[in-house]
């Protein structure tokens, strides 16, 4: 069984945010939403202050609290474990934000360009352009997923079968691949840096870890 998942170690990030852009070119999302971003965070009391950079966007939990709440089902999880939207489902009725402890699903509330109101060639083309009034969300790169296995290429090896965030880091601070694979990439760096997860207290098993 594959259960795709991603490891993201905290002392490479560099706060660049190449993700950040890389992501949004490859989905075409708008100005105003972000699927993945990365935080800058502070921690400590002056003069023991410690800065760090923290990448957030959808976990693909295991228990899935957008799910559960989504009135029409258009929030579904594959049997790989990726979490997506059926955009002809959605109501953007905003259950599955409220749900989402991670804060990380955006209300398309309209279609606007970054440049100015009428959409440049390549806007058209995102495959959110005519989409208004729905949720979305991080979905892994899916159609790069499916895609890759489909011309016998690897998650989180070949380019062309890995999420674009991954493809894009300059610091190699992300890892995508199997995580029911022992001997996956993401499986040795979980097992060998003691990784751990965001909000377990929660309940919802994100497969996304993160390594200091």
């Amino acid at each position: 069984m594959v259960r795709w998942g991603m490891l993201i170690d905290l002392s490479r990030c560099v706060g660049c945010q190449t993700c950040t852009v890389a992501c949004k070119l490859d989905n075409g999302t708008p100005p105003d939403i972000f699927w993945r971003f990365v935080g800058d965070v502070e921690v400590g009391t002056y003069p023991n202050v410690t800065r760090f950079f923290l990448p957030l966007h959808c976990m693909h939990c295991e228990k899935p609290p957008c799910l559960t709440v989504c009135p029409t089902t258009a929030t579904r999880r594959r049997s790989d474990g990726i979490v997506y939207i059926d955009y002809d489902k959605c109501i953007g009725c905003g259950y599955c934000i409220l749900a989402c402890p991670y804060e990380a699903r955006w209300l398309l509330k309209g279609v606007k360009g970054f440049f100015n109101d009428e959409l440049t060639q390549p806007e058209k083309l995102s495959p959110l352009a005519d989409k208004v009034g729905v949720c979305t969300k991080c979905d892994f790169c899916v159609d790069r997923l499916d895609y890759g296995l489909a011309n016998n290429l690897v998650p989180g090896k070949d380019p062309e079968a890995t999420p674009a965030c991954v493809n894009s880091c300059i610091a190699k601070a992300l890892f995508f691949g199997d995580l029911d694979d022992p001997d996956s990439e993401v499986s040795n760096l979980i097992r060998q840096k003691r990784a751990f997860r965001l909000l377990t207290e929660m309940d919802t098993e994100p497969r996304v870890y993160y390594v200091w």
